[in-house]
């Protein structure tokens, strides 16, 4: 019976969410255009577009309240109840972005400024973000 109870707790005690912060690199390379990752003493981790938020420190940064970027008033609302960015969320979040905010407002007709559906690796991309994240408070 123990070598079962062993197996089952290994099972549960896996992370549902394994991403792979190397193909998330990779994979990234799609989010590029929109997208820089720029630590706030200026340093680049990557270089990217403008169109879209920083994404450095966004693991564990409130929903939608990136300061200096305008985010669509359904990505607020996702962010009002000071919701936090986790990686299990962003990698739910990248395939379609607005229907995730339509989960997660309740608003069906929520919508995304990001119109980029990342079909595949969204888990890797998140752990990606999370390994150049600050460290945590």
């Amino acid at each position: 019976m123990k070598p079962l109870f062993a197996a089952l707790f290994a099972i549960f005690a896996t992370p549902a969410l394994a991403g792979d912060p190397v193909a998330g690199k990779q994979a990234f390379a799609k989010c590029r255009a929109c997208h820089a990752i720029i630590a706030p003493d200026g340093s680049v981790v990557q270089k990217g577009g403008k169109i879209g938020p920083d994404l450095y420190g966004i693991i564990g940064r409130q929903i939608g309240s990136l300061p200096g970027y305008t985010y669509s008033p359904s990505t607020i609302a996702a962010g009002a109840d000071g919701t936090k960015w986790d990686e299990a969320m962003i990698a739910a979040f990248l395939p379609d972005a607005s229907t995730w905010l339509a989960q997660k407002t309740g608003d069906p007709a929520a919508h995304s400024k990001m119109a980029f559906k990342l079909a595949t690796g969204g888990a890797d991309v998140a752990a990606y973000l999370a390994s150049v994240a600050p460290p945590a408070n």
